[in-house]
């Protein structure tokens, strides 16, 4: 296996929320910076949209933007030009208070799942395309990334604070079958320092793997569908928030990784390709 790291450009600000839109172009959030921004392979970035704090982020079938503002306790929507439209949750969903929004992901049919990240009490909730409000999961020690299995049956959770990801078996979109499971619980820093763990942001790949922005780590964990660790990757970046993919196939795989080197700053985008021998 070879591994390439690319620094795509130098940030003042800690990046997170990273996609890559229908057309090409990688997005990513900048979170104490207020902007959401696009990235090209030679480093130029371009503003693109500005909100409050903006952290998730993904694109909607319209090509519309949902955008976690973890201040302004909403999922902000954005047209396909950067112009802020509305909320579409703010402060309450499912009649329970939101805190801090943090990663999203949508189904096949335009249902949204959020994390609300805060100790001990962070929470799943879902949102679908009907305008059905749930409450699919709490009692998370800091629930952060989402991800969801290809046949949309699993719905994986980073639990922070806990350092482990989390499966939800799903009977219907939003609904748990029972309690979350571990699916993994993940390497610890040998400082043994728990915000030296922390596990971040989720991307789920075409052959089911569990890919984990590993957040104190300066890591991507790559995890079989088993939930058995295959291998791990050195960002060199040590904080690592996040990652989405810009290329598939089985023997190659190309990452956006976003983080920094501090929070609130300085950030960066990573373009990180991941090549395997064909023997």
């Amino acid at each position: 296996m070879q591994v390439t790291v690319q620094q795509l450009v130098n940030l003042p600000f800690y990046t997170e929320g990273p996609v890559l839109g229908p057309d090409g172009r990688c997005f990513f959030t900048t979170l104490s910076g207020g902007m959401i921004g696009t990235v090209g392979e030679n480093g130029t970035v371009e503003p693109w949209g500005k909100t409050v704090c903006p952290n998730g982020q993904v694109i909607s079938a319209e090509g519309l933007h949902l955008v976690c503002d973890s201040q302004q306790a909403g999922i902000a929507r954005f047209d396909t030009s950067g112009n802020f439209i509305d909320y579409l949750v703010k402060e309450t969903i499912a009649k329970t208070t939101i805190c801090t929004p943090n990663d999203l992901i949508l189904d096949s049919h335009q249902n949204l799942y959020f994390t609300d990240s805060i100790h001990v009490d962070g929470k799943v909730f879902f949102k679908g395309a009907d305008g059905t409000e749930k409450l699919v999961l709490r009692d998370i020690h800091y629930a952060n990334g989402l991800g969801l299995s290809p046949d949309e049956r699993t719905l994986y959770v980073a639990e922070s604070y806990r350092n482990r990801i989390l499966a939800i078996e799903l009977t219907e979109p939003g609904v748990a079958r029972s309690k979350a499971e571990v699916f993994i619980q993940l390497p610890q820093h040998p400082s043994g320092e728990l915000t030296r763990n922390l596990p971040d942001g989720i991307a789920i790949a075409p052959d089911s793997s569990v890919w984990v922005a590993h957040y104190g780590m300066q890591a991507v964990q790559v995890v079989d569908i088993d939930g058995h660790l295959r291998f791990s990757i050195d960002t060199q970046l040590p904080l690592t928030s996040n990652l989405c993919f810009v290329e598939w196939s089985r023997y190659k795989q190309v990452l956006l990784v976003t983080g920094g080197y501090g929070e609130p700053g300085p950030g960066a985008v990573m373009r990180i390709s991941v090549t395997h021998g064909k023997n």
